[in-house]
């Protein structure tokens, strides 16, 4: 099984968060955009700036997000992404959404994920309306 995978994935497995996905690991392939690093790595250090995560755990949890990073497929993003991402969608999205969705796309041109995984609700419909099977919103 081959997935594109967004970061509330992997950060509410790391978190140890309740319902993590039921697929988590269990692909062939998993494909996401260089993006997911930099959002996991804003979220910790969002966390620990507002005194929610220790030192042992910032650390903990960016040697983690290392670790999940070198084992995905990172779609860098380039100007053919960053034009898509600039424009419209069939439903809302902000822009690290729209980068989410514009990576998808442009991995749909040489391969085709057979789940797009992700836990949030807006990211989600906007990728069922592009035709993408989603899991991870119900």
């Amino acid at each position: 099984m081959t997935v594109y995978l967004d970061t509330s994935v992997v950060l509410r497995v790391l978190f140890h968060e309740p319902n993590p996905m039921k697929v988590w690991g269990k692909w062939d392939k998993a494909y996401s955009s260089s993006l997911w690093c930099v959002e996991a790595l804003r979220t910790v250090d969002r966390l620990r700036l507002s005194g929610d995560l220790s030192d042992r755990e910032v650390a903990d949890l960016a040697r983690d997000i290392r670790i999940v990073h070198e084992t995905l497929l990172i779609q860098p993003l380039n100007d053919s992404i960053l034009q898509r991402a600039s424009e419209s969608f069939p439903t809302v999205v902000g822009t690290l959404d729209a980068l989410h969705l514009a990576t998808a796309l442009a991995i749909r041109e040489f391969d085709k994920p057979d789940l797009f995984l992700t836990h949030d609700l807006r990211l989600g419909t906007a990728a069922q309306s592009l035709g993408f099977e989603v899991v991870g919103i119900d």
